[in-house]
């Protein structure tokens, strides 16, 4: 289990950094065409922004872990262990059925944006425009994960109890040392 997690992050990784990558090209191009060539090309602008959007929505549905995200979590923290726990869960199936409630509004919307088309890219292989579905059906994408990866989060928390180890600071040690009167720390 632990290597096809590894396969799926390590591939989720390597698709993101293609789309950075051909952003930055895409943006490179869009440099050089307007400053070097003095004749601008519309398609890099809009192709920058629908690689951005594709690029933040399955990033965070696939690479973001919780423990990269900011959290207020002084008084979670200062809880006993058994209200952590409820205040997880609740958090969790929050999320959960927020994210599931809104769902089918959400693909209806987006299945609505087929008659909308971009304005300057255009398909390679066939040379239409690029329907607005496609380009905002990873946010769908986005929504699903979501609701997979804290369903299974309430799932783990109701087993395990609070995942403490998301509010570690890195280099930071949970226990502060013991001073001693009069001797400095270094």
């Amino acid at each position: 289990m632990r290597s096809v997690s590894r396969w799926f992050t390590r591939s989720a990784e390597f698709i993101a950094a293609l789309m950075l990558a051909a952003m930055f090209l895409t943006f490179l191009l869009q440099i050089y065409s307007r400053y070097i060539m003095l004749q601008p090309f519309g398609w890099t602008l809009e192709l920058c922004l629908i690689l951005w959007v594709w690029l933040v929505f399955f990033g965070c549905a696939f690479m973001v872990r919780d423990r990269d995200h900011v959290t207020f979590d002084i008084f979670y923290l200062a809880a006993p262990r058994t209200l952590r726990q409820v205040l997880a869960l609740i958090s969790a199936a929050a999320i959960v059925i927020g994210m599931a409630w809104s769902l089918l509004p959400t693909l209806d919307y987006i299945d609505w944006m087929k008659i909308r088309k971009t304005t300057t890219v255009e398909n390679p292989l066939t040379g239409n425009k690029i329907p607005m579905r496609t380009i905002f059906s990873v946010y769908a994408i986005f929504m699903v994960a979501i609701i997979i990866r804290y369903a299974w989060r309430f799932v783990v928390v109701l087993r395990k109890g609070p995942p403490d180890e998301d509010h570690d600071l890195p280099g930071h040690e949970a226990d502060p040392p013991h001073l001693r009167h009069g001797e400095d720390v270094v």
